[in-house]
């Protein structure tokens, strides 16, 4: 399998990133998590094909991990897609995309799909099965509004991927990367504690614990961009590919 940082940048497009989305391939997989804002525009420079899209995952509702979704279903629509299509995530999902469907393309909810369209709201520390691929949300720490918030322990093919979200640091996490083959975390800063985002250090304290195999750092601030460069791990740059 591999996965493929379509996006990895933070809200504020910090060193000219694109939003959270990643790209999930292996013989039997093909998945995303989170679909921010600019992700179509980022998937098509990328050459992905999005019909072959079976899973999204949303860890949240924030628009540079959600806003994404509008554009990515109007895309299916008139491309002509006929695959099935499930989106999973948080409470509350299907009213959510609803909604932001309406804000961003007025009645756009209300058409009716050539596709066959499921939203799956996930229980946290509860694991979904869709096709081969088994998921289970941890929850995370990241403010009040824009949730609830998920991150995801993704098994696939033999192969674990775990992903923080945005989040502060929450003991949840343990479980969630316990010894994934990939484990991509959030380091918003390098050393200074920001309220609902990890710092790198703190990070750093845990991942003993956390026994990973490998880890890639993604939605990075300036200040951590700053830094890249003398970094001993691995910074995801859109466009990156990780073999899992």
């Amino acid at each position: 399998m591999q996965l493929r940082f379509v996006g990895c940048g933070d809200a504020f497009g910090s060193g000219g990133r694109a939003n959270t989305c990643f790209h999930l391939t292996g013989e039997r997989t093909n998945l995303l998590i989170d679909c921010g804002a600019s992700s179509l525009p980022a998937m098509k420079r990328l050459g992905i094909v999005r019909d072959a899209i079976d899973l999204v995952l949303i860890t949240h509702f924030h628009g540079d991990h959600f806003a994404g979704l509008p554009f990515l279903l109007l895309d299916a629509q008139f491309s002509r897609r006929t695959r099935p299509l499930t989106i999973a995530g948080p409470e509350g999902i299907e009213t959510r995309l609803r909604e932001v469907m309406e804000a961003l393309f007025e009645n756009s909810s209300k058409t009716k799909q050539r596709f066959e369209l499921s939203v799956v709201a996930l229980a946290p520390e509860r694991t979904s099965s869709f096709g081969e691929v088994k998921v289970t949300p941890y929850p995370v720490v990241h403010g009040e509004s824009g949730g609830p918030f998920l991150g995801y322990r993704v098994e696939a093919e033999g192969r674990v991927v775990a992903y923080t979200a945005d989040t502060e640091w929450t003991e949840s996490l343990i479980p969630l990367a316990h010894g994934a083959d990939l484990f991509i975390a959030e380091a918003y800063m390098y050393d200074k504690v920001v309220k609902n985002h990890l710092s790198l250090t703190t990070l750093e304290q845990h991942l003993p614990e956390i026994d990973a195999k490998r880890l890639v750092l993604t939605h990075m601030s300036d200040d951590m961009l700053s830094r890249v460069r003398e970094l001993p791990y691995l910074a995801a740059e859109d466009g990156m590919v990780v073999a899992v």
